[in-house]
This record gives C-alpha cells, sequence and structure tokens, in this order.
C-alpha cells in the first residue's frame, strides 16, 4: 500500500493540502502539518495535493 508522506523540511505551511484532502492532513499539536492514519489513501485527492503543493513536498512512500 502507498501512504503520503510530507517532507517536512520543505513545507511552506500554504494549507493547500488541507484545504483539498482534508480526510488525509490535518494540524497537529506542535503545529506542522501531518498524514493522517488510515487503511486507505484516497489516490486522486492525495494527487491533487501533490500536483498542487506549491513546495513539492508531498510524495507517496511504499508502506
Amino acid at each position: 500500500m502507498k501512504r503520503p508522506v510530507i517532507d517536512l523540511g520543505e513545507c511552506v505551511d500554504c494549507e493547500a493540502c488541507l484545504e483539498l484532502c482534508p480526510t488525509v492532513f490535518r494540524w497537529n499539536n506542535a503545529g506542522y502539518i501531518e498524514v493522517v492514519e488510515l487503511p486507505e489513501y484516497p489516490e486522486e485527492e492525495v494527487e491533487e495535493a501533490i500536483k498542487n503543493c506549491p513546495a513539492d513536498c508531498i510524495t507517496w512512500e511504499e508502506a
């Protein structure tokens, strides 16, 4: 299974992923955007977030 990952060193907190894919991305208690643990990720929504990320910091990783 694939899961999205965020390179926090590159993330500019634009919130595009939060708007496009709120079931997958959220703010954590430390103030960083993180990936929600899900049994399966909606590929089309995540691809849209990847495509619209200005920092190109979201990728897929084999889980």
